[in-house]
């Protein structure tokens, strides 16, 4: 699509002269986008959810559901701002900044910490089983990951290397606005929307796809470890067309992999490894009893 839009208008698209807003001007308060992104994604996942254990062999019940909801969001939000704080800026320990998610800076590994730590929780507590339930989550995770990678194109931001490619884009820097961006900046890879494609669309078609289509969910571990493999490899990708974050570009450049290659390395590993591991046992006849 984007270049069709180059082509036609003989030109770089630059991203400014899409009119794109950060977010809902109410008048005393704007509703960021990347906000409504995470809502959205949330929300769809339990919607999708409460379907799902509604199906045979389901090893949860809606109380479940309803339990994994709000935990699971507070995973999300915490573990996703530690985490980026820890990995991407350590400088903010200490600091009233390390809890200031208003304007963005959440990492998608540390969100994933959170998740799980909140599903063995939900699992603990109720008796469930913990590899099962995450099995039934991961298929949701998809719906999140697109939502939130639109959000951070819709707010210009995390943007990818220079390119000499038509679909390049010229983006503006944090607080240049629409008509303000010289026509001497550098195209750059639209990698917002090469990370909505493969860590958002691709996994929601594949898992949804496992899911209703076949018999995965009765081989435990089968689902979270297609996800796992899937989205991390799909992140070890974009990570090729990315711009490394300004205050680790030394480190990308020391190491020869940016920050994100090298935290998914072991995620690409562990979800191999659960692959294996499922598809080497017998599945289940019609899924573990549930205590509803």
């Amino acid at each position: 699509m984007l270049e069709m839009l180059a082509a036609s208008s003989g030109s770089i698209v630059n991203w400014s002269d899409l009119g794109l807003s950060q977010g809902i001007d109410l008048g005393f308060f704007t509703l960021r986008y990347y906000s409504l992104a995470y809502l959205a994604g949330i929300v769809l996942g339990y919607w999708h959810l409460s379907r799902m254990a509604k199906a045979p062999g389901a090893p949860l019940a809606q109380r479940h559901a309803d339990d994994l909801f709000f935990y699971c969001t507070i995973g999300i939000i915490v573990g996703g701002r530690a985490g980026y704080v820890l990995f991407y800026m350590p400088e903010y320990l200490g600091t009233w900044e390390m809890f200031n998610t208003l304007g963005g800076g959440m990492s998608f590994h540390g969100g994933l910490v959170g998740t799980v730590l909140a599903i063995a929780f939900v699992s603990w507590r109720h008796g469930l089983s913990f590899i099962r339930v995450c099995d039934y989550l991961s298929v949701n995770v998809g719906f999140g990951m697109l939502f939130g990678r639109l959000a951070n194109f819709i707010n210009g931001e995390l943007w990818g290397r220079p390119t000499d490619g038509t679909w390049g884009m010229i983006f503006c820097d944090e607080g240049i606005r629409a008509g303000e961006c010289m026509s001497s900046f550098v195209p750059r890879h639209p990698s917002q929307l090469y990370e909505a494609a493969l860590e958002g669309a691709l996994v929601i078609v594949v898992m949804l796809s496992l899911f209703w289509l076949t018999r995965a969910r009765f081989r435990p571990g089968l689902l979270v470890g297609v996800f796992t493999s899937l989205i991390a490899s799909g992140r070890f990708v974009v990570e090729f067309f990315r711009e490394p974050d300004s205050q680790l570009s030394e480190f990308a450049a020391r190491t020869g992999l940016s920050m994100g290659q090298w935290l998914t390395i072991p995620l690409i590993l562990a979800g191999l490894a659960l692959v294996i591991w499922a598809l080497s046992r017998k599945p289940l006849a019609s899924g573990a009893p549930v205590k509803a």
